[in-house]
């Protein structure tokens, strides 16, 4: 039964990391390096991630700046940058790309705040699913092997308090990013 109650808690685990990997790509008003993790570059015929081809600096609160080892990758990462969501437009110098990142409106700082519920609302139904899965597998594990069903409603509880654990700690990562996101 620990082992169950293990597994489950590591999926938990899973599901919050993936949260806080969500929030570090949504642009709070501040050059965060994190919002280029998903963009790929053409690099030589082969998708290759942007801090494979270069470095990647911030020099000020609100620029990024990308200087590639290869010259002639300036035009694809430009290219890359154009095609991807961030809503940035690069500006290339011939030796590197600066990325300027907009002061964000009040109105627009709501719907970033929105999206960021949203996500946490999504994590938070992960991880309830998560713990419908365990509680089945305890029951059914239980019956498999003869435990009482009070020893059975003890673990169940276990996984509850895991459950509510996470769900805490999704709300916390929410209130965090919201609070970055509404600072001006």
């Amino acid at each position: 039964m620990e082992e169950i109650i293990m597994t489950y808690e590591e999926k938990m685990q899973k599901s919050y990391e993936n949260l806080l990997g969500e929030y570090t790509t949504i642009r709070a008003g501040r050059a965060n390096p994190h919002i280029l993790d998903r963009i790929q570059v053409d690099y030589y015929g082969s998708p290759t991630p942007i801090q494979q081809v270069g470095n990647i600096s911030v020099p000020e609160a609100r620029m990024i700046v990308i200087q590639p080892w290869d010259a002639s990758v300036l035009k694809d990462l430009e290219k890359a940058l154009l095609m991807s969501d961030l809503g940035l437009t690069p500006t290339n110098d011939g030796k590197c790309i600066r990325l300027v990142f907009p002061e964000l409106t009040e109105e627009r700082r709501k719907e970033l705040v929105k999206d960021v519920k949203k996500k946490g609302e999504a994590a938070k139904v992960a991880v309830r699913n998560i713990r419908r899965d365990a509680i089945d597998a305890i029951k059914k594990k239980g019956k498999e092997d003869g435990i009482s069903e009070d020893e059975v409603k003890s673990y169940e509880d276990d996984v509850q308090k895991l459950t509510d654990k996470f769900v805490e700690k999704i709300d916390g990562a929410v209130e965090d990013k919201s609070k970055e996101i509404l600072t001006v």
